[in-house]
């Protein structure tokens, strides 16, 4: 099977989960909710992509703002997304579920004709399944004539394309129609009609995977020896019982009591979210099972990535990248709570970044009191500048659209309108959280930074621009270490990734050069890890060189590094660019007043017409990205 493209294509059951945020409580009284993609086959095709195998999906998404989401989600997740189709008629599938204690785990299924349960035979793409060394379906695919006829079809064309099937139990007696809309967290009722009906299903099937209560409604006996025997039977598949904190068992044979499965360790953490850790599970065992791996070790893999799940809030964003799998099996973990582990947590969130930058080419245009100052000698409003700002968005849009690396960085005070526009679109989007032309650095918003960035997109990055020296005294320092402590842990929490601008100059305008590096480190050796760094346009290659090495020693995981212009030359910056361009670390460019000042200036005192500001405009930031792109050209 070297030929085919795909490691695994999972089938069925895909939705919006709204988790409630608030723990400890009935889901009456949660009052705000974290929305994830949700759904078994979802959870586990996000989960293998996260472990580094290729996963597709085949599901039914509405044609509406969820529907997109699923989509998106999974496609910046790593998952190909070709065999998802869009329901013009339905609504996707929706869950409500929350974390009540240690044992209740209340959720709410929102699947009334929703999209993912009208797939039919037609949605089956025989081409998609054939690329694919295996296909995974689950239970609640089987519980409706429609949905049950899909499952036979890409059963069929996995067998005659030689893809294994893997069979996840996923019972949810709920979704069987046996359980009543606020009973969606029972895992077991014995029903005779649907274990005639699984079992017609299994003698078809390479790996079933299931808890001993799936394996009981699979069997139609509440005994799990016996129930595994009865389905050895019928199925020549390998069998896996998931035993809670007992770990699992892997049956290839006869079925001769526990110690006859095979085993992988176990892991001894917090219980602190059951749902999803089948998930998880399942995405940890066929990175094994796929990866050639044999049952012990593919065992491990499954029961790290449940303990990971069940010490985390989510579903498919509990499940661990490859990287963080690594370190933890290597080094295990001090933290009986996982979801406490800083190591981790970081690997964890680096690693599992919607986007990944390896090019960023940004046009800047969060600028505030040089706007302000030009519009007041101008004798124009903050109207007009939130106007301008929208040309600048036209022009930057009309040359770097189509860019990989394009984005831009625009604020919410004199640029909203603009900033509503751009944040819409596919471009990575910087927004400054700081109080512009302010020494000491203070936040725009006052009081806690977590309330202020909830209100924020999550695709938008904080920027906040810290001016800081080596030389500066102790107080300051120490007000701007603090406050940058203070937003790492706001952006990790929230969620958002953020940007660090160090600026060393001060009145004269003339960098500290050679402080960039030391002061990274310093912050590094606090506790502090951006996602990127923005840094003053050096000339000397040893500079770049040094802070390349401060990010090796600190964090492998960071975005990297762009430069910003100080308002200097397009030649100016082409040197800087040409210095820069052999570090790895260095991704790109922010580049603001070179590009706009000439128009701004000229439009706000109507000399420029739009049309005339944004050529100009459009003119420096197509120069702009040339002298970039030649200065990677020659590194």
């Amino acid at each position: 099977m070297e030929h085919k493209s795909l490691d695994l294509v999972c089938f069925g059951r895909s939705s919006v989960d709204l988790y409630g945020q608030q723990v400890g409580g009935r889901l009456e009284n949660m009052g705000s909710f974290a929305k994830y993609v949700g759904g078994s086959p979802a959870n586990t095709a996000i989960g293998t992509a996260r472990l580094g195998l290729k996963s597709g999906m085949i599901t039914r998404v509405g044609d509406e703002h969820m529907g997109r989401f699923i989509r998106e989600t999974m496609q910046a997740e790593g998952v190909d997304v070709q065999g998802i189709k869009t329901d013009p008629e339905r609504l996707s599938a929706l869950v409500i579920l929350g974390i009540q204690d240690e044992d209740q785990f209340p959720l709410i299924f929102y699947r009334e004709d929703c999209a993912d349960m009208a797939l039919c035979e037609a949605d089956i793409d025989e081409n998609l399944i054939a690329s694919s060394r295996a296909l995974l379906l689950s239970g609640t695919h089987l519980s409706t004539p429609t949905v049950a006829a899909a499952s036979r079809k890409a059963i069929a064309l996995a067998k005659k394309h030689d893809t294994k099937v893997v069979l996840d139990i996923d019972y949810r007696p709920n979704l069987w129609g046996l359980a009543g809309h606020g009973d969606g967290e029972s895992r077991f009722i014995a029903d005779a009609n649907v274990s005639q009906h699984v079992q017609s299903f299994l003698p078809d099937i390479d790996l079933i995977v299931g808890t001993e209560e799936e394996f009981h409604i699979a069997a139609g006996c509440e005994d799990s020896l016996e129930a595994l025997a009865i389905v050895r039977a019928m199925s020549m598949a390998t069998l896996v019982c998931k035993r809670g904190a007992q770990g699992c068992r892997v049956f290839e044979g006869d079925i001769k009591g526990w110690v006859s499965g095979a085993e992988g360790p176990g892991f001894k953490v917090e219980v602190y979210n059951v749902l999803g850790a089948g998930d998880a599970f399942m995405s940890g065992l066929l990175r094994g099972w796929l990866g050639g791996e044999d049952w012990p070790t593919s065992c491990a893999y499954a029961n790290a990535c449940g303990a990971f799940a069940v010490s985390r809030h989510g579903c498919a964003p509990a499940v661990p990248s490859w990287q963080e799998l690594e370190y933890f099996l290597e080094h295990g973990s001090a933290h009986h709570a996982l979801r406490f582990d800083p190591v981790l947590n970081h690997i964890h969130r680096t690693t599992n970044r919607r986007n990944q930058h390896e090019r960023l080419v940004a046009f800047a245009i969060d600028h505030r009191h040089q706007f302000t100052s030009w519009a007041q000698a101008a004798g124009k409003t903050p109207g007009h500048i939130d106007q301008f700002k929208q040309l600048a968005v036209q022009a930057a849009v009309q040359e770097a659209a189509y860019d990989s690396g394009f984005g831009m960085l625009v604020d919410d005070r004199t640029g909203r309108s603009a900033l509503h526009q751009i944040t819409s679109t596919q471009a990575w989007v910087g927004r400054p959280i700081e109080s512009s032309g302010v020494f000491p650095l203070r936040l725009e918003a006052e009081g806690d930074i977590v309330q202020h960035l909830f209100d924020w997109p999550l695709n938008q990055t904080v920027k906040v621009l810290c001016p800081y020296r080596l030389d500066d005294d102790a107080a300051t320092r120490q007000h701007h270490e603090e406050l940058m402590i203070k937003l790492d842990k706001a952006c990790r929490f929230t969620g958002h990734q953020w940007l660090l601008e160090i600026i060393t100059a001060r009145d004269d305008n003339t960098p500290a050069f050679e402080q960039v590096a030391p002061i990274m480190q310093h912050f590094y050796k606090l506790g502090v890890k951006p996602d990127w760094w923005k840094l003053e346009p050096a000339l000397d290659p040893v500079y770049w060189r040094q802070v390349g090495e401060v990010i090796d020693a600190h964090d492998s995981h960071c975005q990297g590094v762009i430069v910003l212009g100080l308002n200097g030359t397009i030649e100016g910056i082409s040197e800087a660019f040409n210095a820069a361009s052999k570090q790895p670390w260095v991704k790109g460019f922010a580049i603001g007043r070179t590009l706009f000042a000439e128009a701004a200036q000229g439009w706000l005192q109507g000399h420029l017409d739009d049309a005339q500001a944004i050529k100009l405009m459009a003119t420096n930031y197509r120069l702009i990205i040339a002298a970039w792109d030649n200065a990677q050209a020659q590194k």
